[in-house]
């Protein structure tokens, strides 16, 4: 099957680029700048991006699927995501459209999704965020509403709605892979109470892959793996260096009146700042209990321990010389 693909060579696109070549699928693949990640794989290479409706069209010709995985993810308040999830969603839903492609998997995220009441199971009846604060989820959200609006004028078109990721051929890495690194290496002084649902890239591209060719047109499907406080993705990292270290758990209160010097903390240490006043709005709403029944059910979807995931990412960090 002919595949055209957005956003290939962030973390899910490289795995499922890599699934795909196994499967025998022919992928084009849209590209900026970044193209390490996809090195070595037999792919035929869109300069471009989704901006662009010259370099969409050009991706999508003659495809019989689009995986539209492109976004740009903040976790800063950035206003430039709302143009780039939105604008650019809208562009692919165009050029499929043009292009007739046969059908559009559109991934969208957790944060797309209402979040409260935090005392009942998340799962896909939840309203989307359109007016969410924070401008990442609210991009996602519009993003999403767009392929909905298009689904009732005939788009064939699936919705994925994945958690938080983590896992093997994170090249970038992602920000979850970066607070990974940074807890391993000792960089962060400090653990944010709350936590987050982490599921495994190889789950989502499994889920994926059955969404394309199982998932009904027009539904959206949650891909979860397991809810993880910080404390105790802190505690099993170490437990991988064989250490006995502990780290400070401040509440939310404070992690949010200390932002700044967190901030500047990282700068110090050079690293990219992992806690923002938005990252510890998401830690502190995190939804304990989000459900991929319907995932299970349709699609046949499954996600592995949390301990294998985990285990897995350090290893393929170690492997390529990250820690």
């Amino acid at each position: 099957m002919k595949i055209a693909l957005t956003g290939a060579s962030g973390h899910i696109g490289a795995n499922l680029c890599r699934k795909l070549l196994d499967n025998n699928h022919d992928l084009r693949v849209l590209t900026n700048q970044y193209t390490a990640s996809l090195e070595g794989l037999d792919l035929e290479f869109v300069k471009g991006n989704i901006l662009n409706i010259a370099s969409l069209s050009e991706l999508a010709r003659g495809a019989e699927v689009l995986i539209h995985l492109a976004a740009s993810i903040s976790i800063n308040g950035d206003q430039h995501v709302l143009n780039t999830n939105v604008v650019g969603t809208k562009n692919v839903i165009d050029v499929v459209k043009s292009c007739k492609v046969k059908r559009l998997l559109h991934f969208s995220s957790i944060h797309a999704l209402v979040h409260q009441p935090l005392d009942h199971t998340l799962d896909e009846e939840r309203p989307l965020a359109v007016s969410d604060h924070i401008i990442y989820n609210q991009s996602k959200a519009l993003a999403e509403e767009l392929v909905l609006h298009a689904v009732e004028s005939g788009l064939d078109a699936v919705i994925i709605n994945p958690t938080s990721v983590m896992g093997p051929n994170d090249f970038k890495p992602s920000l979850i892979g970066q607070a990974i690194i940074q807890l391993y290496k000792g960089k962060i002084p400090a653990l944010i109470q709350g936590g987050y649902d982490w599921v495994d890239v190889r789950d989502v591209v499994a889920g994926t892959i059955s969404a394309m060719e199982n998932g009904r047109t027009g539904q959206s499907y949650l891909l979860s793996g397991h809810f993880q406080t910080l404390k105790e993705l802190y505690e099993q990292i170490i437990l991988h260096q064989g250490k006995d270290k502990k780290l400070p758990v401040i509440p939310f209160w404070l992690a949010e009146v200390g932002v700044p010097f967190l901030k500047a903390w990282a700068r110090v240490s050079g690293n990219k700042p992992l806690y923002t006043k938005e990252s510890v709005e998401i830690l502190k709403t995190a939804h304990t209990d989000i459900s991929s029944k319907k995932a299970r059910n349709e699609l046949g979807y499954e996600s592995r321990p949390f301990k294998d995931t985990l285990r897995d990412t350090i290893e393929w960090f170690k492997e390529n010389n990250y820690i």
